[in-house]
């Protein structure tokens, strides 16, 4: 009988832990990871990335977010106006004019939270507003 020793009429279990199952496991383990990494596809992400121009188009429609998360209204080089947010398409849509190659840029404050980036963001696409673009600045960290 394992785990028995006996010396005359006494028998004395040995408390060891039998390491050779435990070893058998994780070696057919490690294996069963070693051919099945390869075959795990990763998942792409497609980050947005800054064009190379340096020119703004000649007409552009901004939407500035105040830190407060207030919004504010541009349309070129213009005096910035203050707006809502049940206001923002009506707005935009006047600035465009019809004509829906005007884009429409977002800027906003580092410390605004991103949900009101993307609160404008969602209502100007649901609108139908085909040019969206994000401000950003060179070199800012």
């Amino acid at each position: 009988m394992p785990g028995v020793t006996g010396r005359g009429g006494r028998r004395r279990t040995i408390n060891e832990i039998n390491m050779v199952p435990f070893i058998d496991v994780m070696l057919v383990l490690l294996i069963i990871f070693m051919v099945s990494a390869p075959l795990i596809t990763t998942g792409v992400v497609d980050l947005p990335s800054v064009g190379k121009t340096r020119t703004q188009p000649p007409a552009v429609v901004h939407v500035i977010v105040a830190q407060d998360g207030s919004l504010k209204f541009r349309r070129d080089e213009a005096q910035a106006q203050s707006l809502t947010l049940k206001d923002l398409v009506r707005r935009v849509r006047e600035a465009q004019g019809g004509d829906a190659a005007i884009p429409v840029i977002i800027s906003a404050d580092r410390q605004v939270k991103y949900e009101a980036v993307v609160q404008v963001m969602d209502k100007l696409q649901g609108a139908g507003v085909q040019r969206v673009g994000l401000a950003v600045k060179q070199g800012a960290r």
